[in-house]
């Protein structure tokens, strides 16, 4: 076996090792890959994340209960993904590696809470519990989780997300759509897009910080995007108290940005979303043309490139 060939299982003996939530004999099969090629990229890579959950790890020896220690290694990964952004390198077996390292950990620390515990904190627990098991890649375990969780708190953004991605990563691209949809809809910015794996996202949200949006925004303009770019293409129709709350919802907003200009940047994909679910209503009403010419109109008003997209 040539230097390269040996370095290379070396690095796939480390990788194995975090995804049995091993980072201590991860971390020496990464060292020994060291001193064989002190310039093999993937290896630095491997070694820098290494040291990143490394120092996590001495932090979590200050936490006690099982359910805080978990929520801290997912917080870390938060953390871990602007790490990741900031050291670059695209090496997607170490990254998955690590992630697998990450949710495992936090997955064990949830599953010995007491069950009592457990029991008390419900569809909160299911949803920890969901949103581990797909990242770990067990999407039919993850998936009753999160349909627990959704049934109890169908208007969560949140939940809804993290339940359309698991369908997306299954393979329920349909359902993926509709869920993700809706999420997008009730709260994009309570949405965390470290924690959505789905091409069906973040390709858009790839789009979108080409475009250069603000960061804390980018969430709250995927949908505006999906819709011009038929991601977002399977839907629902509304019922008659949905409709009065969207329409609702989008008189609200108008009135805002007429009475705080200064709002109009930010609050735009909002009312943008908002003016694509009523364009749809319409048309799945087969309402009359001259409403959707009138709201088309608004578009244009609000944002002339968005317009042209959205009817090219």
């Amino acid at each position: 076996m040539d230097n390269r060939d040996r370095v290379s299982s070396l690095l796939e003996q480390g990788y194995e090792c975090l995804k049995n939530v091993d980072l201590g004999n991860a971390s020496r099969f990464f060292d020994e890959a060291l001193h064989m090629d002190f310039d093999d990229s993937e290896v630095l890579f491997a070694l820098k994340c290494s040291e990143f959950w490394s120092e996590c790890l001495e932090s979590l020896k200050k936490i006690d209960p099982p359910l805080q220690r978990g929520d801290f290694v997912l917080a870390q990964w938060k953390s871990f993904c602007t790490f990741l952004v900031r050291i670059g390198g695209d090496f997607e077996r170490a990254k998955y590696a690590f992630r697998r390292f990450a949710f495992g950990m936090a997955l064990d620390f949830f599953l010995s809470i007491p069950d009592e515990q457990k029991k008390v904190l419900g569809i909160e627990m299911e949803f920890r519990l969901g949103r581990c098991r797909k990242a770990l890649g067990d999407y039919e375990t993850a998936l009753i989780h999160l349909e627990r969780a959704t049934k109890i708190r169908k208007d969560n953004a949140v939940y809804l997300a993290e339940l359309a991605d698991c369908y997306a990563l299954s393979g329920e691209q349909n359902a993926a759509k509709i869920l993700f949809r809706e999420a997008f809809f009730l709260g994009p910015d309570k949405i965390d897009l470290d924690f959505i794996e789905s091409d069906l996202v973040q390709k858009i949200a790839e789009r979108v910080r080409a475009l250069n949006y603000p960061a804390d925004k980018i969430a709250e303009w995927i949908p505006v995007y999906a819709e011009i770019e038929g991601v977002f293409s399977v839907k629902r129709e509304l019922t008659a108290q949905e409709s009065s709350r969207l329409n609702s919802s989008m008189f609200s907003l108008e009135n805002e940005i007429r009475e705080n200009p200064s709002r109009t940047a930010a609050l735009k994909p909002l009312l943008l979303n908002r003016y694509f679910w009523v364009l749809d209503n319409y048309k799945a009403t087969n309402a009359d043309e001259a409403k959707i010419d009138k709201l088309l109109q608004k578009v244009r008003v609000l944002d002339k490139d968005i317009y042209k997209q959205y009817l090219s």
